[in-house]
Parts: C-alpha cells; structure tokens; sequence
C-alpha cells in the first residue's frame, strides 16, 4: 500500500488556509473567528449565491414545488389540442424544462458541495478525535482514484478477517499496513 498523505486543508476543500487571519496565540485547527476583519471579507456576491442556492434547492425538494411543476405540465398538456400539438407547442415545454434543468443543475451542485464540505469536515473530527482510528485518514477524498482503490483493498481485506476470525471486537488502522 503506498504511503498517502494529502496537502490539503482538514475539510477537504480547496480553499486555502488564508481564507482567515490565525493570531499568534491560535491554536492550530482552531476555528475562524467571525469577529475578525478576514472574516468579513468574504465575498459578498458568493455569500450571496451560496444563500441563494441553499434556499432554492431546500424550496425545489417541496411538495409545493413538484406541485407547481406538475401543475405546469398539465396546463402545457390541456394546450395540446389549442395549439394542434403544434412543434411551437412542444418547443415551449422542452425549452422550458432545459433552461431549469440547465439552472437547477449549478444550484444543487453549490448546496452538495457545500454539505459535503460539511460532512468530511465532521468525519475529520471524529477520526482526529478518536485515539484508535489513523489521522493518515483525514482528508483522503483528495486522493487519486487508484490510492482511494488501494485504501478501499485495505478495508475489503480486514472485513475477510473480520469474517473469518473468532473474536469479534478488533480495533484495527490502516496504519498497520506500514
């Protein structure tokens, strides 16, 4: 198994750890202060699209909005027969389910990155707080393809062994494979 390691920040993001000002006295790790000048220099316009995408996609995955959309489509259908299932009849609903297709697409990507940002930054927590499991571990998302394969070996051979052996309670670290 190669020796993985990763230059990235804890969360697993690709933004850099100037994002905020640590003083001096700051623990390493330690959380950004949101009183501090760096803090709020954030961009406004992508604090503003982050809202603006969250809001939308928790609105999108409503009952009203599949209602909406639903409702949408049967007025289209009931149309039909006005317009003689003409192509500008049918242009309309393909090209009004494209461009919010080709919308909502950029809006759920930002709110999924966002959340999974999120979920490594709580996995990191539980690996660098727990004593048994390899900090080596944290932030391997950032792997290649082929290390993630050779981690994921790893696993698929211990859960053999897990199968196979008579005690049932191992604490067990991809650190056992150096």
């Amino acid at each position: 198994m190669s020796n993985f390691t990763t230059s990235s920040s804890p969360s697993g993001a690709s933004a850099s750890p100037a994002s905020y000002q640590r003083s001096a006295d700051d623990p390493l790790g330690s959380m950004p202060d949101t009183a501090s000048g760096s803090y709020a220099q954030r961009s406004k316009v992508l604090s503003a699209f982050d809202h603006f995408a969250s809001q939308v996609t928790r609105w999108a995955g409503t009952p009203l909005a599949f209602c909406m959309a639903l409702l949408a489509v049967l007025v289209w259908a009931v149309m039909g027969p006005l317009f003689h299932f003409s192509e500008n009849w049918q242009l309309v609903i393909n090209t009004g389910t494209t461009i919010v297709t080709f919308l909502m697409v950029f809006l759920i990507q930002q709110s999924q990155n966002k959340d999974s940002v999120a979920l490594h930054l709580k996995l990191n927590e539980l690996l660098a707080a727990n004593q048994v499991a390899s900090n080596r571990m944290i932030g391997i998302e950032d792997l290649d393809e082929q290390d993630l394969r050779q981690v994921a070996a790893f696993y698929v051979r211990l859960a053999a062994r897990a199968r196979n052996s008579e005690v049932h309670k191992e604490c067990h670290s991809i650190d056992e494979q150096r």
